[in-house]
């Protein structure tokens, strides 16, 4: 299936014919500030994706970066070295047919939040114990 996405203006766009896998909602403090709340990605390899206009880069730890459009800003990747692009649900267009699966890094989400979608909320990284929300 082809799933296109890009930024709010249009300079960044990007088309990908991978099948793509469940959404994970990343409440990690870094996440948190970048998207105001919590970030809602989907791996994808780089070798299955076509990009149309070049993403401006930041690097935010020693192993990631945040790809982000130079000119409107839109937050449309996250990469860690692995080979995938964290793709941003929100940066797809139109009905994704995808699901959620989990929340990680819970412990660190805004206070505002308490997701009532029965997923599973891991304190950390997704191999550590579950929380409460």
């Amino acid at each position: 299936m082809r799933r296109r996405g890009g930024c709010l203006c249009g300079a960044v766009r990007f088309e990908t014919r991978f099948a793509m896998g469940p959404v994970t909602a990343c409440h990690c403090g870094q996440c948190r500030r970048q998207t105001g709340s919590y970030a809602a990605a989907t791996p994808v390899p780089w070798d299955a994706i076509e990009l149309n206009g070049e993403p401006r880069w930041y690097r935010s730890s020693e192993t990631g970066r945040r790809g982000f459009c130079g000119t409107c800003g839109s937050y449309l990747f996250w990469e860690e070295g692995d080979g995938l692009a964290y793709v941003m649900a929100g940066a797809l267009d139109g009905e994704t047919g995808l699901s959620m699966d989990a929340h990680i890094f819970y412990a660190d989400r805004g206070d505002y939040v308490r997701p009532a979608d029965g997923l599973p909320c891991y304190a950390a990284e997704r191999s550590g114990p579950e929380v409460n929300p």
